[in-house]
């Protein structure tokens, strides 16, 4: 790589806190017209050493490079008018705006008597949004917006600055298949003009997809950095956690004993359109220490036929449920607890947790009949329940007081999973259980599933990962455009047969006519 095309750079930058280095003499090089990948563990450095170049930490060692020259960012105004812009993986909108003022906000346009020029706001918000593939009105609300679109906004407002380096942490973590696809065109056309990407990802196949240079770091330091050419994904995740790909998915075997829970005819009805299904039909059994993997597209209906099962949507949502024999009559999630169903969500940060509250208070959440005496949460019983699911799933915590949302990713899911653990469920539905969580988390994750299950916990797993799907998995049913359109046992799958059966139909009338056109 020609050195002359090193936009920005770290020199033995170091960054501390109380008690901690978390970043620590890092060098780091950024190359213009190319996606520089920065891949490791949750604490790792990465999203320190990102808010250095980004001007939101000021305070650090070393010496920071822009185009050759040291720069010292005042703020993160200050990095941005020298063109370097981050999305960062928490959404950083204004909820109440609209689309377009959060664009521009604090750079709005103005008329000749200096008022807010909306108009040319519009059509400038118009013309970035194009260039993404976003069909929205940039007069729309942000909050009315889904996730995925919300991070397509984040990606929009980096757009309009017209940015040099643009940081991406996490960018696809809450993003549709099709958003995804549009993404990667972007920062294709980004690159053709020039511009320098650095991607954060857990997704090492993304990472291998869409860089063009890939450094590792661990423990706040780089521990390996060149072109995508000299890494494997096994050598990315020694170098992330020390150890082989073959010793991550942990998985015993458990004794697999009767069915015991059974749905029939599932359906969940479209709250916008009542003649659509998101839900059509769906029926499986599950067996006593059995992890059934669901596996599907973006859009299959994979959540919703949990949520369906789960009474999140009473009205909408039709079928039988039985558990041990007997039918339940699911109204409520209240009523899936009662019966012995739990259920950690996808979205862990707006479903599964209170961030602003303590890990104790979390995990007693769903259990608090069980930590009461007379009419008062007894101290005792809390603190004895907590601290045997702490030290149960390896939660690392300073006390069991600390604010759950100053934890790590992976220690987060761990809190969502004892909390639902500690009604003790016959029956754990677990959607996208390591999803934004480090390689060394996700391995401690499928241990813990391998345990729930050889303990006689049956498990229905929801991943859109393959290689998870297909190694934590005994049996695999495959949901298409709401249908179920496949079962197997996980010793007659592989990727290309579960692919071919979560294609929607549609997209394979698509590929039949592309292929009598070009034969």
């Amino acid at each position: 790589m020609i050195e002359e095309d090193v936009i920005l750079e770290t020199r033995n930058i170091t960054k501390k806190f109380p008690g901690v280095i978390a970043v620590n003499g890092v060098n780091f090089k950024v190359y213009k017209g190319k996606v520089n990948a920065l891949v490791g563990e949750n604490g790792a450095g990465k999203s320190t050493l990102m808010k250095i170049l980004a001007g939101v930490y000021t305070d650090f060692e070393g010496n920071l490079m822009l185009n050759g020259k040291e720069v010292r960012f005042k703020n993160t105004r200050d990095a941005q008018e020298k063109g370097i812009a981050m999305i960062y993986q928490e959404l950083n909108l204004l909820p109440n705006l609209s689309v377009m003022e959060n664009i521009f906000i604090g750079r709005e346009f103005l008329d000749k008597f200096q008022m807010v020029d909306y108009k040319k706001m519009y059509e400038e918000s118009v013309k970035i949004l194009q260039k993404l593939d976003l069909d929205i009105n940039p007069k729309r609300i942000v909050s009315e917006l889904s996730v995925g679109q919300q991070q397509m906004v984040e990606v929009a407002k980096a757009l309009s600055l017209n940015a040099r380096v643009i940081i991406m942490d996490e960018p696809t973590s809450a993003i549709s298949e099709h958003e995804i696809e549009t993404l990667f065109k972007v920062i294709n056309s980004l690159k053709k003009q020039g511009v320098a990407i650095v991607y954060i990802s857990h997704k090492l196949d993304e990472v291998f997809e869409i860089s063009d240079m890939i450094t590792v770091m661990r423990d706040g330091k780089v521990v390996g950095s060149g072109p995508k050419e000299d890494f494997d994904y096994n050598k990315i995740v020694r170098m992330m956690v020390g150890r082989n790909i073959k010793d991550f998915f942990v998985k015993s075997q458990a004794e697999i004993s009767e069915e015991f829970f059974k749905v029939e005819n599932i359906c969940l009805k479209s709250k916008d359109d009542p003649n659509k299904y998101i839900v059509n039909n769906v029926s499986f059994t599950l067996r006593k220490g059995e992890i059934l993997g669901i596996f599907g597209l973006m859009g299959a209906g994979r959540s919703e036929l949990l949520e369906a099962i789960f009474g999140v949507h009473p009205k909408l949502s039709s079928g039988r449920v039985f558990l041990e024999g007997k039918e339940l009559e699911i109204n409520s999630p209240e009523d899936a607890i009662k019966a012995g169903i739990g259920f950690v969500p996808e979205d862990r940060k707006q479903a599964g947790l209170i961030l602003s509250m303590a890990v104790s208070q979390n995990i007693t959440l769903t259990n608090l009949k069980n930590v009461e005496k007379l009419i008062f949460i007894s101290e005792k019983k809390e603190n004895d329940l907590v601290e045997y699911y702490i030290n149960r799933l390896n939660i690392k915590t300073p006390s069991p007081q600390q604010i759950v949302e100053n934890l790590s990713g992976g220690n987060q899911q761990k809190v969502v999973i004892a909390k639902w653990l500690a009604v003790k469920p016959k029956v754990l539905f677990m959607d996208e259980p390591t999803r934004g969580i480090d390689v060394n988390a996700k391995s401690e994750i499928y241990k813990l599933i391998s345990e729930l299950a050889k303990n006689g916990l049956g498990i229905i797993m929801v991943s859109s990962e393959l290689p998870e799907i297909l190694a934590m998995s005994d049996r695999i049913i495959v949901l298409s455009e709401g249908r179920k359109t496949g079962e197997f046992k996980v010793s007659e799958a592989n990727e290309e047969i579960l692919l071919k059966a979560a294609i929607p139909r549609s997209m394979k009338i698509r590929e039949t006519n592309n292929t009598i056109k070009t034969s």
